[in-house]
């Protein structure tokens, strides 16, 4: 019924860090004693001298600070640097305390939920998953469905609902991340959903939620290749279309945490009909309803068939390689309104990178030569570097990974003393 894993983390997976490790040049910095913490924790360990080099503080700014958050229980001392002249006793280094936080990540998905249990140091110390029906669902159902997923991941870890300081989800849909309201969500059965609230009023544990793309930047931007990154984006291809943006290093939202809802762009008048229930979006043209629509046609398939759109999808693509020109035609078209897809992404954002990640990146029809060619021959780029397009194969549990950093941006904030949204 439902598949649980724990990974214990150890030292060398500490040193490795997480968090973006480049500075933010926003005015609206965060203060220093969190900005130090933040610097340890991205560098795995950190020497008291890395930290006032990168951060460009004094010596005794950082040692007081420093003190602070050692009796705080955030951060401590470790012998682990290397020795520079090979002699003595080796320096002493700074790391997060891992056990002082836990939190656990969350994605609601249409047919596979999947958790991760996180610890302060971003360490994954458990996963879990579980089935669902590929139905439309109340709230109170998604929260049950939660509440099982939640024990599963903390029974891995021998942890309980008392050792977690919050909760990260990511869904698809419209999120409105500020207030932890869902305006509309293809899983649920209702409108304007209070999720924040009532979970927890049920489960008496602080819920950050965001739009499911929005989690998958994020794990880029503290796990992956966005680490190193000021400015990238992330275009999904799954159940749906979706698109995070990083802008100096900070997971863009728009002015009411609603924006870059890249699958809901339109790209034809009154065309294909979207599952939000209007005409045209990029959406009904990409994501798996949109092909399994499509690929019922070119298989000959009884549309009261049940058969999911996944099994459609692998019997659609397996044709297309098989020299099936409808199958063909099919990937083909998609692929061409990723190309107009991306292009208006380059356009309006000009990022150094584009990830496409997601289940139907598996189809090599959609990032073909012919439709990278395409994008850069819809895009004024006229002396300048083409923005870099890369393939990120993840499974499901990042989308997880990527709802605790959520629940670890929120943790952090609360514990190191500022109150940020």
């Amino acid at each position: 019924m439902y598949d649980i894993d724990s990974a214990t983390g150890d030292e060398s997976s500490a040193s490795l860090g997480c968090g973006p490790i480049l500075p933010t040049a926003s005015e609206n910095a965060k203060p220093l004693r969190q900005q130090i913490f933040e610097h340890v924790r991205a560098a795995g360990r950190a020497a008291r001298t890395d930290v006032t080099r990168a951060l460009g503080i004094s010596a005794g700014s950082a040692t007081t600070l420093t003190a602070d958050l050692i009796a705080a229980g955030h951060l401590r001392e470790v012998e682990g640097l290397p020795r520079e002249s090979g002699r003595g006793r080796p320096p002493v280094a700074l790391e997060v305390v891992p056990e002082g936080r836990h939190v656990i990540g969350i994605k609601l998905s249409d047919e596979t939920h999947s958790a991760v249990l996180t610890d302060f140091a971003g360490r994954m110390l458990a996963d879990a998953s579980l089935p669902t029906p590929p139905t439309r669902k109340t709230l109170d159902e998604l929260l049950v469905e939660m509440g099982t997923l939640m024990d599963l991941v903390l029974q891995a870890a021998n942890k309980t609902m008392a050792d977690v300081s919050a909760v990260g989800v990511g869904m698809s849909g419209i999120v409105d991340h500020k207030t932890g309201t869902v305006p509309w969500s293809p899983l649920m059965a209702s409108r304007d959903i209070d999720m924040a609230c009532s979970f927890q009023t049920r489960f008496g544990v602080p819920l950050h939620v965001d739009n499911d793309a929005n989690v998958l930047t994020l794990a880029e931007l503290w796990f992956g290749a966005g680490r190193s990154m000021s400015d990238f984006a992330v275009v999904t291809i799954e159940h749906g279309v979706g698109m995070g943006v990083v802008l100096d290093n900070r997971l863009f939202r728009g002015a009411r945490g609603m924006g870059l809802e890249l699958g809901h762009t339109k790209v034809q008048l009154d065309g294909a009909l979207c599952r939000c229930g209007q005409r045209g979006c990029l959406e009904a043209y990409l994501a798996d309803y949109a092909l399994a629509r499509e690929a019922a046609t070119a298989l000959h398939r009884n549309p009261r068939n049940l058969q999911s759109p996944n099994a459609m999808l692998d019997a659609l693509f397996a044709q297309a390689k098989s020299g099936n020109s409808a199958a063909r035609t099919i990937f083909r078209r998609a692929g061409r309104y990723l190309s107009v897809g991306l292009s208006n992404v380059i356009q309006l954002f000009d990022p150094e990178l584009i990830i496409l990640s997601g289940e139907r990146m598996q189809y090599d029809y959609l990032y073909a030569d012919e439709v990278l060619a395409e994008m850069h021959e819809l895009t004024l780029s006229d002396g300048r570097t083409p923005c870099r397009i890369e393939m990120h194969a993840w499974g499901d549990l990042v989308w997880a990974r990527g709802a605790s950093a959520l629940a670890l941006a929120a943790v952090t904030d609360t514990a190191l003393g500022e109150t940020r949204t």
